[in-house]
């Protein structure tokens, strides 16, 4: 691995921290690790864009899949899962996620989460997409990754673990060697400390999340735009399946203008028996899959976007009305309240839905123990990528994932020379740069990213959309790049630049690869090439960033997951 070079243009750190382990983000992946490392008696730093619980996780409704119910096997949460992924999975991998699953969600209850339980006592569990069985453990009725936000958020608290909130991550340092040596990091001026800083540590854990800003428009919160891909690539290290963001089939439609976060009416919703219907009550998904509106999400998704194209409107409809008042209130009383908020009554109205960027599958190339391609550096949940979910992650599997790898992360930091030697050795990182080595684009770039990606990169693809989006991609790295060189100017750093300088960067790959699979596989829908064509197509596309800012992809030999050529040992 050759460090490219690259970091963002910030000023030199002011301050810094030493630590054995630093953890950046604060989702179910994020807080699950840092409570691990902080248990086996490493020093842990937490580092969070926002506050501890403004991450993704507290905005997920439906569940955490699991097979904890009566007659339910992994091996059945196992083929369920391959199924979903459309030929892409890492068996392995999902294997690791089915078998200890359960134990993980048993930890997680033990630490304080609370789930809804059935009148006998044992956890009420419910369906979503592409499960054959009930194996989604929720909370709250649609509340779940609220109430695990809180539960482990109190936990890392009770603990007095050192945490810098409101601080956004910037670079990966790395010493002489090309290991991890820490990152730096900007506080937002609510913080600890003030201005851009360091975090010294021999490991550092991305469990940054999503991505969703990189359209117009997301069930992703407004800190999810990319920074832990973007940190990964400048820091030389290999991203995979980028073109797979699934595009979540039921979000609450708030008119073909609207952009940033919107509602999401959870999966669970159907699988209590919602119908998915057009304008005239026609149930269109009954006939398309042996499951129909619990088909899985791509194809859902699919499905409404063809019925939206056949009948030229802009949204479909969730009818849940014969679910009755008492349930709506009590089975999904924060997807009902969104709904009244915006002037639909669930209770008495069909409501209206439309895809929208939901979830990334792709990210950071890690092994089975959270290991990227850079000595040091792991990554877990969301902005990783293990080869769980393939072309398309199956419902509810997300928060598992996060639990699960991030406690493999943690037993390999803890189990390997790394963990032995963390306390006899803060590595010296090398020497911040004197003159930016990489631009930074205008705030107002990131509209223009989220247009181009919505318009090219979208749910439906083509050629000619691709081309167009990397064209006009392309030209916004050039006239910051082109500023940059000939004249040593950019835009001035601050956290709207750096983040829009993010998502540039992971636009950029996301289209590269989408442009490169031509077929049609999971949440990837090309519509020039519109069948799955396993003969050339059932293989990884892994990227890198060159250090002259330029991409480098390639496709794999076959569907396996190379090896990430860690050499953590040898620390």
């Amino acid at each position: 691995m050759t460090s490219t070079g690259i970091r963002l243009h910030a000023p030199a750190p002011g301050w810094n921290i030493d630590a054995d382990v630093v953890v950046v983000g604060s989702g179910v992946a994020g807080l699950t690790a840092a409570l691990r490392c902080e248990a086996a008696g490493l020093r842990t730093v937490v580092v969070t864009k926002a506050r501890l619980d403004d991450g993704s996780t507290r905005w997920a409704q439906g569940g955490i899949a699991a097979a904890l119910g009566e007659g339910d096997t992994p091996e059945q949460h196992l083929d369920d899962t391959l199924v979903a992924g459309a030929g892409l999975c890492d068996e392995d991998a999902v294997r690791i996620l089915v078998t200890e699953g359960p134990d993980a969600v048993r930890r997680l209850i033990a630490t304080g989460a609370h789930f809804d339980e059935s009148e006998e006592g044992g956890l009420e569990l419910t369906r979503e997409g592409g499960h054959h069985r009930r194996r989604i453990a929720h909370a709250g009725g649609d509340a779940t990754g609220a109430e695990i936000s809180r539960a482990l958020v109190e936990a890392v608290r009770a603990r007095g673990m050192r945490t810098i909130e409101n601080a956004l991550v910037l670079d990966l340092l790395t010493d002489a060697d090309g290991r991890t040596a820490g990152v730096t990091l900007h506080v937002m001026g609510e913080g600890q400390h003030d201005g851009v800083g360091a975090v010294h540590a021999p490991a550092v854990v991305l469990a940054t999340g999503g991505m969703g800003q990189v359209f117009s428009a997301t069930t992703n919160p407004s800190v999810s735009t990319g920074d832990g891909v973007a940190l990964a690539l400048r820091a030389g290290a290999e991203v995979s399946d980028l073109e797979f963001v699934q595009f979540h089939p039921t979000v609450l439609f708030l008119g073909a203008d609207a952009e940033g976060q919107q509602p999401l009416v959870s999966e669970a919703v159907r699988g209590e028996g919602a119908h998915l219907v057009d304008a005239d009550g026609v149930r269109f998904m009954v006939g398309q899959h042996e499951l129909a509106e619990l088909a899985p999400r791509d194809i859902v998704a699919k499905g409404i976007m063809r019925r939206m194209q056949e009948q030229d409107v802009e949204h479909m409809f969730l009818d849940a009305r014969h679910f009755g008042a008492a349930m709506w209130e009590h089975r999904f009383p924060t997807i009902l309240a969104a709904c009244r908020a915006h002037g639909i009554d669930p209770v008495t109205e069909p409501v209206p839905v439309a895809p929208a960027a939901h979830y990334a599958s792709g990210g950071v190339r890690t092994d089975s123990h959270g290991r990227t391609t850079v000595p040091g550096l792991y990554a877990c949940g969301e902005v990783a990528c293990t080869g769980v979910h393939g072309a398309n992650r199956l419902a509810s599997n997300s928060l598992l994932e996060g639990l699960v790898y991030a406690e493999r992360i943690v037993a390999d930091i803890a189990a390997s020379r790394v963990g032995e030697a963390l306390h006899a050795r803060v590595p010296a990182p090398v020497e911040h740069p004197e003159k930016p080595a990489h631009p930074l684009l205008a705030p107002e770039a990131r509209f223009s990213i989220q247009r181009v990606m919505t318009d090219g990169a979208g749910v439906l693809r083509s050629a000619v959309s691709l081309e167009k989006a990397a064209d006009q991609l392309q030209r916004l790295h050039a006239e910051a790049r082109d500023a940059l060189d000939e004249n040593g100017k950019t835009a001035e750093p601050g956290v709207d630049t750096w983040e829009a300088t993010n998502l540039l960067c992971v636009a950029r790959v996301l289209v590269a690869a989408a442009r490169q699979r031509e077929e049609t596989r999971g949440c990837h829908w090309r519509e020039d090439h519109a069948d799955r064509d396993d003969a050339n197509w059932r293989r990884h596309i892994v990227v890198r960033l060159n250090p002259d800012r330029t991409l480098a992809v390639h496709t794999t030999d076959t569907a396996d997951f190379p090896p990430t050529r860690q050499h953590h040992q040898e620390q």
